[in-house]
């Protein structure tokens, strides 16, 4: 998972969701449909992509899907 829009990719086509680029810096609360259900589904989705855990604790502190997808690279 090199970039932000790959996250955004790995989530649109998962989790059925219509993020776009742009909503990397918008708010989690803020996203339309997003809810906590998507955060967990997508840290599976992530697990599953990167081999390895990533640390739950530091995403749910995460605000927006760039915040996801710094956590997830950068453990």
């Amino acid at each position: 998972m090199r970039t932000v829009e790959e996250l955004i990719e790995l989530a649109n086509t998962e989790l059925g969701t219509a993020l776009r680029c742009a909503d990397a810096a918008v708010e989690l609360a803020q996203l339309d449909g997003w809810d906590s259900v998507h955060l967990l589904r997508l840290v599976a989705l992530l697990e599953t992509a990167l081999g390895r855990r990533v640390p739950v604790d530091r995403m749910l502190e995460a605000r927006t899907l760039r915040e996801i997808w710094a956590v997830a690279v950068h453990p």
